[in-house]
């Protein structure tokens, strides 16, 4: 748009100055003309009628002139006037009285709406003139085409330069919307991601300042990655033995001493949800290295029917009638997906309510509705990220299960946004590309 201004601007100052200048010309160059041939009609007509050849009226009728649409000549006091005696009145007294004082006079008149011109000659004798009319007409008509050309080139101009600006500033631009994408795609969590240099030295210190800035954070997440993963391996082991021995000692309980057995029941909750917490940043961090998707053939409605009803322990899954649900999805991850959702209803939104699954052969939906108070939209950002906890009913949780979620969506090229059921509880909502 700056562009296109600024060629108006230009383009229309150029049209005025050109049109002041060439109508000046113009009128300037019939000036001359009209002057010229008066001047030579006043000598022919002088030394006629110094050989008193002929009656005034009938002499101005053979004057040589070719563009004049009248004549009229003050001769002796009288005005006399060709072709029309009317002619006379069209004379302005102050032209009259400019050339009767011996000198050429022009002066523009309007004559029946047109706009004309009266040339007066001084005659041989003093205060005798001749005064010819000559029509602008031809004039205007050639000044107007030359304003219509002008205001069309200017117009014209306009588009080109609004071309031309659109077309430099994507030019200039280009590697500033790259880098935009490129951020944008950091941000999704996409580390590996550089931009290219251009050869322009405003420009490619900023991209190798942004590669080296995202080859930091690759390796800085990586580094956490696998610290999480060797952390939560090693866990593995001594966790495992400290679950089976607890599970020794739960299983004689009976022959605890009373004032032993609620510690004993405290620790083994607390040992269950360290387990759930190594197996969820095991999970997590698989996906912070970059773990490829495992695509296989598989009917969604019914990897989703079984993994929502066993996590809840009952049906409460429905499949929309006619979906066409077969693509190629990840079934581990799937399945933690619905499992996750479900558990988050079941133990922090008062039940699963149901989970509803639809599709139509490109993608799925799938919904799953929990009996909770809803979920705020202040807290709807954040109930994604790492060990955030929204308040709820049940027991408690280590705060990963939605970021994990959130993740394996992310990985097929999906969605998961959280909304208000139709009965006021939480909705979250998977939209799955099947392909």
């Amino acid at each position: 748009m700056t562009f296109g201004l600024l060629a108006l601007a230009i383009s229309v100052l150029v049209s005025v100055l050109s049109w002041v200048v060439v109508s000046g010309y113009l009128l300037a160059d019939r000036q001359d003309t009209a002057a010229s041939e008066t001047t030579l009609g006043s000598s022919v007509l002088a030394a006629a009628l110094a050989r008193g050849a002929a009656p005034v009226g009938s002499l101005l009728g053979g004057l040589p002139t070719n563009d004049a649409d009248a004549s009229a000549a003050l001769v002796s006091g009288h005005f006399y006037a060709s072709p029309s005696p009317t002619a006379a009145a069209i004379v302005p007294p102050a032209l009259v009285a400019a050339v009767t004082s011996r000198a050429v006079a022009i002066q523009r008149v309007v004559v029946d709406g047109h706009l004309s011109l009266v040339v007066g000659a001084p005659l041989q004798r003093r205060g005798d003139a001749l005064f010819e009319v000559f029509p602008l007409t031809e004039l205007e008509q050639r000044r107007t085409t030359l304003a219509w050309a002008l205001g069309a080139a200017a117009v014209t101009t306009s588009f080109v330069g609004v071309a031309l600006g659109r077309r430099a500033s994507r030019v200039a631009l280009r590697p500033l919307a790259e880098l935009t994408l490129l951020a944008g795609a950091v941000a999704g969590g996409r580390l590996d991601v550089r931009l290219r240099s251009h050869g322009d030295p405003d420009l490619d210190p900023l991209a190798r300042s942004f590669n080296r800035t995202v080859e930091q954070l690759e390796h800085r997440v990586r580094a956490d990655s696998r610290f999480a993963a060797d952390l939560s391996h090693e866990l593995r082991t001594p966790l495992t033995t400290m679950l089976n021995s607890m599970e020794v000692i739960a299983n004689r309980r009976d022959q605890l001493p009373g004032a032993v057995r609620e510690p004993v029941d405290l620790l083994a909750d607390d040992l269950r949800r360290l387990r759930a917490l190594v197996v969820d940043l095991l999970e997590i961090s698989r996906h912070d290295a970059g773990e490829e998707l495992q695509l296989e053939p598989v009917d969604v409605g019914e990897l989703v029917r079984r993994a929502a009803n066993g996590t809840a322990g009952r049906g409460v899954t429905r499949v929309e009638p006619g979906s066409v649900l077969d693509g190629h999805v990840d079934k581990r991850r799937l399945e933690r997906v619905v499992a996750n959702l479900v558990a988050n209803a079941e133990h922090h939104g008062g039940g699963c309510v149901g989970v509803t699954v639809e599709g139509d052969g490109d993608t799925a939906r799938i919904t799953v509705d929990d009996a909770g108070p809803g979920i705020p939209e202040s807290e709807r950002g954040r109930v994604f990220d790492r060990f955030a906890r929204a308040g709820g009913s049940g027991e408690r949780g280590v705060g990963l299960g939605l970021a994990i979620v959130q993740r394996h969506v992310s990985a097929h090229g999906g969605a998961v946004q959280v909304t208000t059921s139709d009965a006021g509880g939480a909705r979250l909502v998977v939209v799955l590309p099947l392909h």
